[in-house]
């Protein structure tokens, strides 16, 4: 069994919480913090067991077993 480390970005919204790892483009929402939380993980997981079915855990590998991250919050201005 393999274990993979994995970004979990979680923001709020008018009716819950919306989460997201980026590494996989994969996403979720919960009516709460936790919720969502939970929903990713299962989100997650359920995309990695699709990919080693169909031979392309490969594919993502990299970047879920990189040992730096960073993430950042950013603005953009417009005009």
């Amino acid at each position: 069994m393999k274990v993979f480390g994995y970004t979990a970005v979680v923001w709020k919204e008018v009716e819950g919480y919306v989460s997201k790892c980026p590494e996989l483009g994969v996403a979720s929402c919960g009516d709460t913090f936790d919720e969502a939380v939970h929903n990713l993980r299962e989100a997650v997981e359920l995309y990695l067991e699709n990919a080693k079915e169909l031979d392309m855990i490969e594919d993502v590998e990299e970047s879920l077993s990189a040992k730096e991250k960073y993430t950042a919050h950013l603005e953009a201005v417009m005009p």
